[in-house]
């Protein structure tokens, strides 16, 4: 199978086709893909679902993926890897975490809200008409489009992370999980009696009460997330272990190693290393 790799921080490309001659392939990198005309088949890790105009598809790095037209289908693709990943800002990273975590990573565009489709329309319209002008600072602009499109991706997803039908997780596990995920940088809302006042349980049941609707502990739970909150900064940002310390909670430095090497068997050190190689 192929694999294809991509030597810069971004990049944009337009294609306009009757047949996609690209064969079944894996990236190292991500791809967003936009549909402006056309109707088909996408195919991501075996899996098959129409596409047509206004669809916006998520490709992460690893995934196997390919498209059957089957009219002329113009796509505009945005690839960015970890490089550009690591020059955004903390905020942002942050963003990006619920597209890592809760994506499925099935075909299908991920816009659920009608109303943003015509939003990334008008964005990508833009980016095609920056990337062939060439104005003073078009990069910059370029970059700021880039990451509204994400930002509006990962909305979409954390939307639809809260059906229970894309989780089939009940109601009520699905309201533990999002509070979770809101809170994740606020230790003290993270507390069993913080989170027994938000949904009325009694403290001493809340425990209990996760470990029903999720399957997991809330003390497992949270460590979990916030690994594979670590996980992301290691991977895609130069953050210090001094700063992720302070961002998700943890007492010291030697807190979080022990923890991380318990759980993944190799330090962050070593985690990070064997990322970026």
């Amino acid at each position: 199978m192929e694999i294809r790799n991509l030597h810069q921080p971004f990049q944009l490309d337009f294609i306009e086709a009757d047949e996609y001659e690209v064969r079944e392939h894996k990236n190292t990198f991500f791809e967003m893909v936009f549909v402006l005309e056309g109707k088909g088949i996408q195919v991501i890790n075996n899996h098959k679902l129409p596409y047509s105009s206004n669809k916006l598809f998520l490709i992460f790095p690893q995934d196997t993926h390919y498209f059957e037209i089957n009219s002329t289908s113009k796509f505009f693709f945005i690839r960015f890897n970890q490089s550009y990943l690591k020059t955004q800002n903390k905020e942002w990273i942050q963003k990006l975490e619920f597209i890592f975590h809760n994506h499925n990573h099935l075909p299908g565009c991920i816009l659920e809200t009608i109303s943003d489709k015509p939003l990334v329309r008008a964005l990508i319209e833009a980016l095609i008409r920056e990337h062939i002008n060439q104005q003073p600072q078009h990069q910059e602009v370029v970059k700021q489009l880039i990451n509204t499109i994400i930002t509006i991706a990962a909305r979409n997803i954390v939307l639809t992370s809260s059906a229970a039908s894309e989780t089939h997780r009940s109601e009520s596990a699905m309201q533990l999980l999002n509070y979770i995920h809101q809170h994740i940088y606020e230790p003290a809302s993270l507390k069993a009696e913080e989170i027994s006042r938000y949904f009325n349980v009694s403290p001493t049941y809340i425990s209990e009460y996760f470990k029903i609707h999720t399957g997991q502990s809330l003390q497992e739970y949270v460590i979990e997330y916030k690994l594979k909150l670590i996980e992301t900064r290691l991977r895609f940002t130069d953050m210090q272990i001094n700063e992720i310390v302070h961002e998700l909670g943890f007492t010291d430095a030697s807190h979080l190693s022990r923890i991380f090497k318990k759980h993944k068997g190799i330090s962050p050190r070593e985690f990070r290393k064997r990322a970026g190689q």
